[in-house]
């Protein structure tokens, strides 16, 4: 047809501008449902729509005429090259099997299965570093590959244990970028890992998902279902890494709970294990101990010896993973706070948003928020809901910006 252009498939895809966050596929249904009907026209309108793209822009990025893009969304041109069908993927960054891109003995699936250990642990490592965006970003197109497989029956026991773990990676990676109004996804993706973890023979894969899991659900505000989860989990993880993050993760859900007995149990349990404890890990560090003890405490209604804590006992070295001096400079706040002492709550909220901020943590950013108009510091408030602004708008799709 006069005007139209198709593409090359051997040319190199250079997209024009920078794309958003992979995240939104995982936490917008809409996204979700165009992807899982794998349906072309559907997918490439719900795309243009969740980012704020003309059908005029979309055709600049993939290298087409306008007309060409219409005919795609409307379905008036079927596209059956497998070539196109590729250059669309990778332009847009979206995984080929959605547009049914196999190859001769799905070779690509078997090379994914073969890495996507390695691509577990490096996007754990990133998550941890900070870099939760990243993480996101490594994981989705693993998680969307073995759930389609999945979905299609056709999958052996190593590549659903596989499925599993990334579903609960992905799902704990999309908790450290959500805001507090879309946390629930994260204990989605979370949940459906513990499906598989349910059915496999497996007890330590079981007693991580359920750790992981009860936290998730505590973020997304479920705390009697979280504290379920994390019972089962101290129960089931027998090495002492596992039985102490269970503990910590428990002893954080009775606290925001108010059960102060389970609480005071929990981080005595937590104590326990950790003294003279040098095997590292975040949960083992004294930073965190000590961070978890006092917000707990101001929780349960004693808001008096945390502040003693903070005066005698001061901070250990910094740990390596950010959202945790964050979430410690959050709760630091809440202490001095309730101590009558704004200069150094002012202080303490202050550090945590301009981090939160760096590391794209809305939700530490609305717990400032939350902590700083408790205490009456509107200035700390304002400057909170400009950073939550700005986070939410690298994160969000950007047709949702307001």
């Amino acid at each position: 047809m006069h005007g139209e252009h198709y593409p090359d498939p051997s040319a190199p895809v250079v997209p024009t501008r920078s794309l958003i966050p992979a995240a939104w596929m995982w936490s917008a249904r809409e996204a979700s449902a165009a992807l899982a009907s794998r349906d072309l026209g559907t997918i490439l309108r719900t795309y243009r729509r969740l980012n704020g793209f003309s059908q005029q822009h979309l055709a600049d990025l993939l290298g087409y005429d306008k007309t060409y893009v219409s005919m795609m969304e409307t379905g008036r041109r079927s596209i059956n090259d497998i070539g196109t069908r590729r250059h669309i993927a990778r332009t847009l960054c979206l995984p080929v099997h959605i547009f049914g891109v196999t190859d001769v003995g799905d070779a690509d699936f078997a090379a994914m299965v073969q890495f996507g250990d390695s691509t577990i642990r490096l996007a754990e490592i990133a998550r941890q570093a900070g870099r939760a965006v990243e993480a996101v970003n490594e994981l989705w197109p693993l998680t969307a590959r073995l759930e389609a497989r999945a979905a299609n029956g056709d999958i052996e026991r190593h590549t659903l244990v596989l499925l599993g773990r990334a579903r609960l990676a992905l799902g704990v990676s999309l908790g450290a970028v959500l805001p507090e109004e879309r946390l629930a996804a994260a204990a989605r993706w979370t949940g459906k890992a513990l499906i598989i973890a349910e059915r496999i023979d497996d007890p330590p894969l079981l007693a991580h998902t359920l750790r992981m899991h009860g936290n998730e659900l505590r973020k997304a505000n479920r705390i009697p279902a979280a504290i379920a989860r994390l019972r089962r989990a101290v129960g089931l993880s027998a090495d002492r890494v596992g039985h102490a993050t269970a503990l910590a993760f428990l002893a954080r859900a009775a606290g925001e709970f108010g059960h102060r007995d389970l609480f005071d149990s929990a981080m005595a349990r937590y104590r326990h294990v950790h003294d003279g404890w040098d095997g590292g890990g975040i949960l083992a560090h004294p930073f965190t101990v000590r961070e978890i003890h006092m917000r707990g405490l101001v929780s349960t209604g004693r808001a008096a010896a945390p502040a003693q804590i903070m005066q005698t006992a001061p901070a250990d070295a910094m740990p390596s993973a950010p959202a945790w001096h964050v979430i410690e400079r959050v709760t630091a706040g809440e202490v001095h706070l309730a101590a009558g002492d704004h200069d150094a709550a002012d202080e303490a909220l202050r550090t945590a948003l301009t981090a939160a901020e760096a590391h794209r943590l809305p939700h530490q950013i609305q717990r400032a928020i939350r902590v700083a108009a408790r205490g009456g510091l509107t200035g700390i408030s304002t400057d909170g809901q400009g950073a939550l602004v700005r986070v939410n708008r690298l994160l969000a799709p950007r047709g949702s910006e307001s």
